[in-house]
């Protein structure tokens, strides 16, 4: 986990000129270069870093659509197809994901693009002294950067939602068409208030049903007979309850009795 700037695999690409001159021109250029890191700020797209070995230079914050891997573009898409989200934190990672190779995704144009999985890029907010502005720990709205190098030349960064996947080992020829829901749960474990370790300090802690109920296996009348003796102290002090609240209240008659004679006898 990184704050703002992540290391990258040493990717080659090759960089369109007119993105180092501003937009201005140089376009239908092209220099080669290889990925260094990618910057991750909140509201705006991945910004890569790359060095550019023609001029020994290290350029930054250029966003995905300033790249290819061949000159001879098929097609051209733009940013907002390339990649759908902005950054969602400057807490970023980068890992590469096992099994995952081939595969297309589904874009804005409505159209299936093809391409090689190279890696994944994610958010979190790891910092909670932060004010958390943004969805990187809302599971409903958070997405993944998964980084495709594409058949028509260019590299796309795609949700999982948006990807099929193919390996001719583990998926089928026709693999169904996901119709599944975005998942609107944020889930937890520690929200039983019957299930809780907090009264023990032991290594192999058990809850206090789990610790009886291995004492009653061990020793099968034991429970019965702790419950027999709940039982009979229960209604002893039930009893004793009874009485004493008897009790209590002759004395309290008593002491009335006697205070309402006191009265009298003043009064004659």
């Amino acid at each position: 986990m990184a704050f703002l700037v992540h290391n990258l695999p040493p990717i080659p690409v090759m960089v369109r000129k007119e993105y180092l001159y501003d937009l201005e021109y140089g376009h239908g250029e092209f220099t080669p270069g290889i990925w260094t890191s990618v910057k991750s700020v909140t509201g705006k797209a991945l910004y890569f870093e790359t060095l550019l070995t023609d001029y020994g230079a290290l350029f930054d914050k250029l966003p995905i659509s300033a790249f290819v891997w061949k000159t001879d573009i098929d097609y051209d898409l733009p940013l907002d197809t390339l990649q759908l989200w902005d950054c969602f934190d400057y807490h970023i990672t980068v890992i590469q994901k096992p099994l995952l190779s081939s595969c297309k995704f589904f874009g804005k144009d409505k159209q299936f693009h093809e391409g090689e999985y190279l890696f994944t890029i994610d958010n979190c907010h790891a910092d909670n002294n932060i004010l958390d502005e943004n969805f990187s720990e809302h599971d409903p709205e958070h997405k993944s950067f998964n980084i495709i190098q594409l058949q028509n030349g260019q590299f796309a960064a795609q949700p999982n939602n948006r990807i099929i996947w193919r390996d001719s080992s583990l998926t089928v020829d026709e693999p169904l068409k996901p119709d599944f829901k975005v998942c609107t749960q944020n889930y937890h474990v520690e929200t039983e208030p019957k299930w809780s370790v907090g009264h023990t300090d032991e290594w192999s802690y058990k809850t206090k049903e789990e610790a009886l109920e291995e004492v009653n296996e061990k020793y099968p009348k034991t429970l019965d007979i702790l419950k027999e003796d709940y039982i009979q102290f229960e209604k002893r002090y039930k009893e004793a309850l009874h009485d004493y609240t008897r009790v209590r209240e002759d004395n309290e008659k008593f002491r009335h009795r006697k205070k309402v004679a006191r009265k009298r006898k003043n009064t004659e």
